[in-house]
């Protein structure tokens, strides 16, 4: 059963198509990848799930409601929410002050206490033990924690992360790989996922989509994903007619 379903949704920005009629869809307790090189559209299509852009075209369905088109904090409230890819946590809050407002989105609508969800999150993510400091003190991987925290504390029913691993070390990296199963098989919860390190992306992704230019080139298995020939030009180029070079892209890779 389908949690999300965005339908031909499109973007555009004066003359520019950023999101070209991509359609996707999420099912229950899935963890779905989303690539592509620098430009390709992928944040501005979180944007648009998310409410933080109203979609040119295209909807947005949360199981059968359309949720397209509503303000951010109501699609949160709806249950989709997503993570940044520069932390801004509120610094003159607390780390669970932070966690609380975020649980005012969600847990008030459901009858249930905000300091109790939030104490919740902290410590499932590891943080229970920094309640009481302040954003500042944290390290890059911390804050990554707490924007985790606060995007469950919205008691969300689909999590859109947005480069959740990048800029973590190894170690890190592989700990943030487990938190983000472990999200998805107790907690029920349905992922989409923006990564960088594809490694890591496609060892956690059920399925992957792939966007280039706005439009979506390709989905399917990781392992089918990454043999598609129009995925290894969108990242290496098309070979130069007059020489055994390759003409690269000039972003070095996936980002936004």
């Amino acid at each position: 059963m389908n949690i999300l379903r965005v339908e031909k949704l499109s973007k555009s920005f004066g003359g520019l198509r950023a999101v070209d009629s991509v359609s996707l869809e999420l099912a229950r307790g899935e963890i779905l990848g989303v690539i592509g090189p620098n430009g390709a559209g992928k944040t501005t299509l979180f944007s648009m799930i998310a409410g933080s852009l109203t979609p040119t075209s295209g909807s947005v369905y949360l199981q059968e409601r359309r949720v397209s088109g509503l303000p951010a904090n109501r699609v949160v409230r709806a249950g989709v929410v997503r993570t940044h890819q520069i932390v801004r946590p509120f610094n003159n809050l607390t780390v669970l002050e932070n966690v609380m407002v975020a649980a005012m989105f969600g847990a008030v609508a459901r009858g249930l206490q905000p300091r109790a969800v939030a104490l919740e999150a902290l410590s499932f993510v590891g943080l229970a033990d920094r309640a009481q400091q302040y954003p500042h003190g944290l390290t890059l991987v911390g804050r990554k924690r707490l924007e985790l925290a606060r995007a469950l504390a919205t008691q969300p029913q689909a999590l859109l992360l947005d480069e959740v691993i990048a800029g973590l070390n190894p170690v890190e990296a592989i700990e943030m790989t487990k938190l983000i199963r472990v999200i998805r098989d107790q907690r029920s919860i349905s992922i989409i996922i923006i990564e960088h390190i594809l490694a890591a992306l496609m060892s956690i992704s059920d399925r992957v989509a792939v966007l280039d230019y706005g439009k979506k080139i390709a989905e399917g298995k990781p392992a089918e994903v990454v043999k598609n020939p129009l995925v290894i030009e969108a990242y290496l180029g098309e070979p130069q007619k007059t020489g055994s070079e390759s003409t690269s892209r000039s972003d070095g890779g996936p980002a936004q």
